[in-house]
């Protein structure tokens, strides 16, 4: 009998790659979806006829339920989140309900209705972000320094607390950054290529950033959902960092990207104060021994080959979508 599993964050980045990951080792795929006036499918519109979807909300306890008795899963992968760092500032209450408290409910529906599933928690390296020094595993203290930050720590104790209070097998994934070409074009890493493939191509002048001399511990989605199912094998449940174990400035990303397309990034990049953070996070690097020990996970891909496939890909989007 094949095995069930209900992601939430399904169209999103992880969401698609984790469906992929999981279709291939022949398990039935489970997909929350929430409302919205258009089709909103992102990043899964290629799955549709490969998962069932469910109409929930991480803000709505009873969706969260049905979406759990419907779905009778043995395996429960949240990803879903206000994900971005610079919206949080913007909508703090928003990102603490939908990110923090998702968390709790989601947590509530799994012990209420399918307490012998096996459950993954979406964690983020940014709970880290306000402590000097590193590199940071499991055993660092946390600081936050936004207020999506805030919300992942509490989703990460929430998820420990139940592990503990109610027996069940919840884990969390602390992820350091990662990215995939299906990354949304808000972020760091697609900004950047999809910016050099266009200014390539003649259709943009200008790359805009803010602080491009931060340092990122960077990889590949693909190699960070294998690390979240194989927290889920494991007999017993646990936290893990999951990351490259290097790190990398904004600056490096930008220069490796530009130059592999042949422009000088100097020519083309202009730094927008507006996109600072309120809370500059300088260096983020992570440890992942326990997890490459305990879980026999190794990362594949470089942070170059990532943002090489990254670029490569938005040349192709590019030109098909303009004709060129």
């Amino acid at each position: 009998m094949k095995k069930r599993a209900l992601l939430s964050g399904i169209t999103g980045m992880d969401g698609a790659n984790l469906t992929e990951f999981l279709l291939d080792k022949d398990y039935e795929v489970f997909g929350i979806k929430r409302r919205t006036s258009g089709p909103g499918f992102g990043n899964a519109i290629h799955l549709l006829d490969k998962v069932t979807l469910i109409d929930g909300d991480l803000l709505d306890q009873s969706s969260l339920n049905a979406a759990v008795k419907i779905s009778r899963p043995d395996e429960i992968f949240h990803l879903g989140a206000q994900s971005h760092v610079g919206t949080s500032f913007k909508q703090p209450s928003y990102t603490m309900e939908c990110t923090g408290h998702g968390t709790l409910r989601f947590l509530e529906a799994m012990r209420e209705f399918a307490p012998q599933a096996r459950f993954y928690n979406a964690s983020s390296s940014e709970m880290f972000a306000g402590v000097t020094g590193g590199p940071y595993n499991e055993r660092s203290p946390h600081e936050s320094k936004s207020p999506y930050a805030s919300s992942k720590e509490y989703g990460f104790l929430t998820t420990k607390n139940y592990r503990e209070s109610y027996n069940m097998h919840a884990s969390s994934g602390i992820l350091f950054n990662h990215s995939a070409k299906n990354r949304g074009p808000e972020f760091a890493t697609r900004k950047i290529t999809k910016a050099a493939a266009r200014i390539k191509l003649g259709l943009q002048d200008k790359l805009i950033m803010g602080n491009i001399d931060t340092f990122r511990d960077e990889g590949h989605s693909k190699d960070y959902v294998e690390a979240m199912w194989l927290m889920l094998q494991q007999d017993k449940p646990d936290d893990y960092v999951i990351a490259t174990g290097e790190t990398h400035s904004i600056r490096e990303m930008i220069d490796l990207v530009f130059s592999h397309l042949d422009l000088n990034y100097q020519d083309y990049f202009e730094v927008n104060p507006e996109f600072f953070r309120p809370a500059e996070v300088n260096v983020l690097l992570g440890d992942s021994s326990k997890a490459r020990s305990v879980l026999g996970w190794q990362p594949k891909y470089t942070w170059k080959t990532l943002l090489i496939e990254m670029v490569e890909n938005d040349l192709l989007l590019e030109a098909k979508q303009h004709g060129l």
